[in-house]
C-alpha cells in the first residue's frame, strides 16, 4: 500500500476528535462520502467515523462510501428533509444513539426543534408510546446540549 501513495492522494477529514477521515481522492464515493459528513457535522466530522474507519474498516469503508457518498449523497432530497426522514426512521426502529446524531445534524442543515418534536408525536401513531418517549428522552439531551429550551412552541 505504502508503494502506492505516490500515486493516491489522500484526503484528510478532520474529525472532532482531532483523528483523520482518510479517503482516496480518486475515488468519488469516498470524496462524496467527506462532503456529505462536513456538510452534516457543520465541518466537525464524526468521530463515530474515525473510529469505525480505524477498527473495523470495512464496516468503516462502508459507512463511508455507500451510506454517505452514495445513498445519503444523492441529492434528490436536500439534506433538511432528508435528515428529518432519517431521524423519524430511528425514532421508529428505538434506534436512539444515531438518533441523537442525526437530530443534531437535522438541526445543524436547518430544521427547526419543533420539527423534531412533531417526529416524536408521529412516533406514537406508526411505532408505539415506548419508542415515543425513547426519541423523547434523545431530544431532550440533543436540546439541551444545544440551549434549547423545552417545551418548543410550534411557529404559526
Amino acid at each position: 500500500m505504502l508503494r502506492h501513495c505516490r500515486t493516491a492522494v489522500l484526503v484528510l477529514a478532520m474529525t472532532g476528535a482531532g483523528a483523520p477521515v482518510i479517503a482516496e481522492e480518486q475515488d468519488p464515493r469516498a470524496r462524496r462520502g467527506l462532503e456529505v459528513m462536513s456538510e452534516l457535522s457543520g465541518g466537525q466530522g464524526q468521530p463515530i467515523l474515525t473510529e469505525l474507519q480505524r477498527e473495523f474498516p470495512a464496516l468503516g469503508d462502508g459507512v463511508l462510501k455507500y451510506a454517505l457518498g452514495d445513498i445519503v449523497g444523492r441529492g434528490v432530497l436536500d439534506a433538511r428533509t432528508r435528515q428529518l426522514a432519517t431521524v423519524a426512521a430511528l425514532a421508529a426502529e428505538g434506534q436512539v444513539p444515531q438518533l441523537k446524531v442525526h437530530a443534531g445534524y437535522a438541526l445543524n442543515v436547518g430544521a427547526r426543534p419543533e420539527e423534531l418534536v412533531e417526529i416524536v408525536y408521529l412516533t406514537t401513531v406508526y411505532s408505539g408510546f415506548p419508542r415515543a418517549i425513547n426519541a423523547a428522552h434523545a431530544l431532550r439531551e440533543v436540546f439541551a446540549a444545544r440551549g434549547i429550551a423545552l417545551p418548543v412552541e410550534p411557529r404559526k
